[in-house]
């Protein structure tokens, strides 16, 4: 018997193989691709359910000043599920950063059975007014959160006030206006941002002080020039200084115990009193 060779077309490369056996490459290719990856998905089934897997350790790092280990895992453990291969390491973060005073957690997996989260804390750095049933507080990066104020050891934290998301604009701002006052001797004690954007500051010695509107550049020009003036206005009545207005367009309204004064910013040596 004679066998032929299929007959190939004539514009077909030379070497070329016929569609069919292409075809049934392919096919072949695809086969082993999907038995390849099922064996894969096997070969992990496998490995989740062995228990050298399972987190046998899990380290915390970070400098941990309000809270102990002890209370990091006994919050945050519950919450986790998985082993090397499985846990989802987003949820088990959002675990950690539930916990009181942690700001921020990193997780990671170390082969075979280590799990290593990396805890930052917040840092206080002033109260945020807020309802009475909270207790919020704004951290260093100006933002703000919720824990519990008698964990905190320092109890002159400033009292911050705004509308919400505004919490970083004013800790931008008492870092900005803190050196002016200290250098008066005088520690503010609030400073709160109204709807309006007005500035508004209580200092240590009971004095409240109307900053008003404006850019933060021309908060700080205007405070700086009633600052730098009220020493003459006060040696010149002596009495302490009650509240201050500095809303005005060419000085500021103050009034002293016992009585008000008008000054002008630019001339301050010629204040005029009214009872």
């Amino acid at each position: 018997m004679l066998l032929r060779q299929p007959a190939t077309p004539d514009n077909a490369p030379a070497g070329a193989l016929p569609v069919d056996v292409r075809l049934m490459n392919a096919i072949a290719g695809i086969v082993f691709v999907l038995a390849l990856a099922a064996l894969v998905a096997a070969g992990l089934a496998w490995a989740a359910r062995r228990p050298q897997f399972q987190f046998g350790d899990v380290r915390l790092e970070g400098d941990l000043q309000r809270n102990s280990v002890t209370t990091v895992r006994a919050n945050a453990m519950p919450h986790l599920a998985g082993n090397f291969f499985t846990m989802d390491l987003a949820r088990a973060r959002a675990a950690f950063e539930q916990v009181p005073w942690v700001r921020r957690a990193v997780v990671r997996r170390v082969w075979p059975n280590r799990l290593v989260v990396a805890l930052e804390e917040h840092q206080p750095v002033a109260l945020w007014e807020g309802d009475e049933s909270s207790d919020k507080m704004v951290n260093s990066h100006g933002e703000v959160f919720e824990a519990n104020v008698g964990d905190v050891e320092d109890d002159s934290l400033p009292q911050f006030a705004g509308p919400d998301g505004t919490s970083a604009q004013v800790l931008d701002m008492y870092r900005r206006l803190q050196p002016l006052f200290s250098g008066m001797d005088a520690e503010m004690v609030a400073l709160r941002l109204s709807g309006r954007g007005s500035w508004k500051v209580d200092l240590d010695d009971g004095a409240t002080i109307e900053l008003g509107r404006g850019t933060q550049d021309e908060v700080v020009e205007r405070t700086t020039r009633f600052i730098r003036t009220l020493p003459q206005v006060l040696d010149k009545f002596h009495a302490p200084l009650e509240t201050a207005d500095l809303r005005h367009a060419e000085g500021y309204a103050v009034k002293l115990k016992g009585l008000s004064v008008n000054a002008d910013a630019k001339q301050p040596q010629q204040p005029s009193s009214k009872q």
